[in-house]
């Protein structure tokens, strides 16, 4: 079997990862200075939600949940890999023009299913003008998830993990050539969102075409191997569709304060760098990994595997988890407090950032805890669990609502997602000894909550010692770098200390990235 480099592929996959989340924060600074919270910024974020949550409920979630897997093994196998992919790709192109064409019609409808709180002032129409513009991204997206698919499953991360840094370089040079041309800001940054659909399209297609694997527009067939796809993708599209519907009951009850929507936006972006950075990651490389090791009979090293990926999870799960409870709000008094966003912005944001903190090591767990189920083709589980946290998501944030507000729904979601968390958990328990930690982890497991929990000693020390700088004009920024290189240096050397990795590992992985 053809190996893949587990952790080369993590730090792969997490560096390109963290450039995108970089820019990313870039382009919501830019945004939340020039636009601000408000109507604006309300409505251009439910807009382009909406490409955003077909893209994960077609391609990245149940698409590629069931494609990946398949296509691994056929590849293992050498069983006509390329063929199998040429064929979804027909069957998914087909199948996301069909959406593309019901939004161009039904756009108004899907503003108001997803933000009815919008209806009936000028948000409700700025968002389905601005929708009109950006939904077609999800036709390239989708497609470029495919692509991704194939070159992960190979062992190729770099070009699919790149990509997404163009939409934010896109995004980025839209909003500052906007606003020094003193133009409508917002339309150069929806205007630009499809082409950058195109260009990261383009990137992974040649990618793929580099890797040897041909692939060509053509009509759609339903070949018995695609029933079957199709049969796996349906569940996983229905879980995907449940995490989906988490996010929309939480921007209907946001829908109903004004400015909340963008407070949670902004909130979401900020927890949303370690998840992406880690999670996405582990969830991108474990899956195809797991697939083929499954498929060669190799339960020791699908055991290793996940055990290995555990304990990435943890190692930068936690640490980021501790800060966001501890320092919310200098964290987004940099990143966002300038221009239109006020200091009461900030104070609401930080709030949220501090509740999805909670929630944070849940929702990494499930992108550890999920590929257990893909690699063995069950989509049905994952569902079933899906919506039991969607029911729970959905009582909570409702009723929350009349009790603490707009904040009810960052509640909801980190609530949710322990409980699919535990669910996951006691699901896996039937998968035998490779769904289980083994001994290594088991060892490092404590060490690195401990050196968690004496970094956010420190780092709280550090904040009410020299909290006072954060108030002084021009220093918050020297400030926050001085926690946070504090707080790094902490966690290493109580890590290093207490034996919770080795420095060497790091290292090694770099070299092979």
């Amino acid at each position: 079997m053809k190996q893949i480099r587990l952790f080369s592929g993590l730090f792969t996959v997490g560096f390109w990862t963290l450039a995108s989340r970089i820019l990313g924060f870039l382009r919501e600074i830019l945004l939340t200075a020039y636009i601000g919270p408000g109507p604006v910024m309300d409505a251009f974020v439910a807009a382009f939600r909406l490409p955003n949550m077909f893209r994960r409920f077609f391609a990245e979630g149940a698409f590629n949940a069931a494609f990946v897997p398949m296509f691994s093994k056929r590849l293992e196998g050498e069983e006509d890999a390329e063929g199998f992919a040429q064929d979804a790709f027909n069957l998914l192109a087909a199948a996301v023009l069909a959406l593309v064409g019901l939004a161009m019609v039904f756009m108004p409808g899907f503003v108001w299913l997803t933000a009815e709180g919008f209806y009936g002032d000028e948000r409700f129409d700025m968002a389905v003008d601005y929708g009109y513009v950006v939904f077609p991204y999800i036709l390239f997206m989708s497609l470029a998830a495919l692509f991704s698919g194939v070159l992960n499953a190979t062992g190729r991360f770099a070009a699919a993990a790149a990509a997404p840094v163009l939409l934010n370089i896109f995004a980025c040079t839209a909003l500052i050539a906007g606003a020094l041309s003193g133009g409508d800001v917002i339309w150069w940054l929806i205007t630009v969102i499809p082409l950058a659909g195109v260009a990261q399209l383009a990137l992974v297609w040649v990618a793929t075409e580099r890797a040897g694997i041909r692939i060509r527009p053509g009509l759609p067939k339903l070949s018995p191997e695609m029933r079957r796809m199709v049969r796996i993708a349906v569940p996983a599209a229905l879980a995907m569709g449940v995490t989906q519907v988490n996010l929309v009951v939480g921007q209907l009850v946001a829908s109903k304060t004004e400015k909340a929507v963008s407070w949670l936006f902004a909130a979401d972006r900020l927890y949303q760098l370690p998840l992406g950075v880690v999670g996405i990651a582990v969830g991108i490389v474990l899956l195809p990994d797991l697939s083929r090791r499954l498929r060669a009979g190799d339960k020791d090293g699908a055991r290793n595997a996940y055990s290995r990926a555990g304990e990435f999870t943890l190692l930068l799960t936690l640490p980021s988890t501790v800060a966001f409870l501890i320092i919310p709000i200098p964290l987004v008094s940099v990143l966002f407090e300038r221009g239109q966003f006020s200091p009461e912005d900030t104070v609401a944001t930080a709030l949220a950032v501090a509740i999805y903190g909670v929630g944070l090591p849940a929702f990494m767990l499930q992108k550890l805890l999920q590929p257990l189920f893909f690699a063995r083709e069950d989509t049905r589980s994952p569902f079933r669990y899906a919506a039991v946290a969607m029911v729970i998501n959905a009582g909570l944030a409702f009723g929350l609502y009349p009790l603490v507000g707009w904040i009810a729904p960052a509640i909801a979601a980190s609530a949710a997602g322990w409980a699919m968390v535990a669910l996951l958990a006691i699901g896996a328990g039937r998968f035998g000894d490779e769904a289980r930690f083994d001994d290594r982890f088991k060892r490092r497991a404590w060490r690195v909550v401990a050196a968690s929990l004496g970094m956010g000693a420190v780092l709280f020390a550090a904040l009410h010692i020299f909290g006072w700088t954060f108030q002084v004009p021009g220093w918050r920024y020297l400030a926050l770098l001085v926690l946070i290189i504090v707080a790094a240096a902490t966690y290493f050397f109580l890590g290093h200390l207490f034996k919770a990795f080795e420095l060497s590992e790091f290292r090694k992985a770099l070299r092979r990235s």
